[in-house]
């Protein structure tokens, strides 16, 4: 069974994850650099959330985000799972899982075979399957994104990645 078919079953109907549409790009803004001013993240502009809002999903709530997550194309193999937040009030309830999921099913739709991430939280994606790997069998490609953080070159985060 595919791994599409096998999220599909398990997505609640309760919330509603769509992709994210112009008009959500200033409350991912704020979302996401909540937690990137609590260091558990990498903070994202305005701009460079405007530039890739068709990687972002949105969890919503009665019309409120309350989480959001993005899938993001390195190569014709590769993409990262980033920016996954959910408010502090809605956390540990599934919902940054659900977005990942989101995320891995349009990775194995377009074709993708493998999903990495960086983060300070590896158990939360070894619970969805995914594997340690070391930062450096990573292409380089990656690094673009490291050259922005003020941690560069002394990050803490680990990788992890999923084959689909």
């Amino acid at each position: 069974m595919s791994f599409i078919r096998k999220v599909k079953k398990k997505v609640s109907t309760k919330l509603q994850i769509k992709k994210a549409v112009i008009t959500d790009t200033k409350l991912i803004h704020t979302l996401v650099n909540q937690f990137a001013n609590k260091d558990e993240m990498l903070p994202r502009s305005l701009n460079e959330i405007y530039e890739n809002i068709r990687d972002f999903y949105v969890c919503l709530e009665n019309d409120k985000i309350i989480g959001v997550a993005a899938l993001h194309i390195l190569w014709e193999d590769l993409a990262e799972i980033r920016s996954v937040a959910v408010s502090q009030n809605y956390q540990g309830k599934g919902i940054g899982k659900k977005l990942v999921k989101k995320c891995l099913i349009e990775a194995e739709t377009l074709g993708i075979k493998k999903v990495f991430a960086l983060t300070y939280h590896p158990g939360f994606f070894k619970e969805l399957g995914f594997n340690d790997i070391d930062k450096n069998a990573l292409p380089q490609k990656i690094w673009g994104e490291c050259l922005k953080c003020h941690k560069f070159p002394e990050c803490n985060e680990l990788a992890v990645i999923m084959e689909l």
